[in-house]
């Protein structure tokens, strides 16, 4: 029997041993307060929801457990331009793999600037082409860093990486997961992205109201608002726009 060393982040709880305030942040989210035990997919997992719903949270604290900067990049990377980090990483506790990953990163849309100024000024370029990030759009510099610095057999963890990438760019990027999953890579990924959820098989987390649920690719709120929207744009901006003017 081949045992497998996937997935290398098998899920994620809280210490039972500590004593949380369920009424201070981040704790008061309902996500987060009602996390339980949160298995990840070997493959790809996607933490979806509306925005201040936890997934970005969840996936910070996950990071910094492992050992990243709250603003992301490798772990030899301490970026750190902001002093608002959530303190959830200390009350995670991580199952793993008995194998651990030979690559890693974290990438966070929002602060993926400051990242790219600490490589320039460290000289961190050879994972990029040897040339700096600030001198490509920004969603060139995320493909360079998907196809040049993320080298297989890793655990990638991705806040909202369409923030970065047209639609097509979006479609060359599942292609990109998808061969870095086959060389024995996970995901986890925060997305807002319909396209991006669409990729075969993964797991999708729900951050909601009431907690944290597993939901099929289609029935996502991404999915159905996306379709209805492209299968009935005249209508549906006559409405947006009309109760706009009645607003008005």
């Amino acid at each position: 029997m081949v045992l497998t060393a996937k997935p290398y982040l098998q899920e994620i709880s809280i210490r039972p041993e500590l004593d949380i305030d369920y009424g201070c942040y981040p704790h008061n989210i309902p996500a987060v307060r009602e996390l339980g035990h949160l298995g990840f997919h070997p493959d790809v997992t996607f933490l979806v929801g509306e925005n201040g719903s936890g997934k970005s949270t969840v996936l910070e604290a996950i990071a910094m457990a492992l050992g990243y900067s709250q603003e992301g990049g490798t772990r030899n990377m301490q970026v750190q331009t902001a002093d608002t980090v959530s303190p959830l990483h200390r009350a995670l506790r991580l199952a793993r793999s008995f194998r651990k990953p030979r690559d890693g990163y974290f990438l966070r849309a929002e602060s993926f600037f400051n990242v790219a100024t600490y490589t320039d000024e460290a000289g961190y370029l050879g994972g990029y082409g040897n040339r700096s990030l600030h001198e490509r759009s920004h969603g060139e510099a995320f493909m360079a860093l998907l196809t040049g610095k993320f080298r297989g057999q890793g655990l990638y963890l991705l806040d909202e990486p369409e923030a970065a990438l047209s639609p097509n760019r979006q479609l060359a990027a599942l292609a990109v997961i998808h061969q870095l999953v086959q060389d024995d890579s996970q995901f986890i990924i925060a997305t807002h992205s319909p396209i991006l959820l669409a990729y075969p098989n993964a797991k999708i987390l729900q951050f909601h109201g009431e907690g944290i649920s597993e939901v099929a690719y289609e029935d996502t709120e991404h999915y159905a608002v996306t379709r209805d929207f492209l299968n009935h744009y005249p209508r549906r901006l006559a409405q947006l726009l009309a109760d706009e003017d009645e607003a008005g």
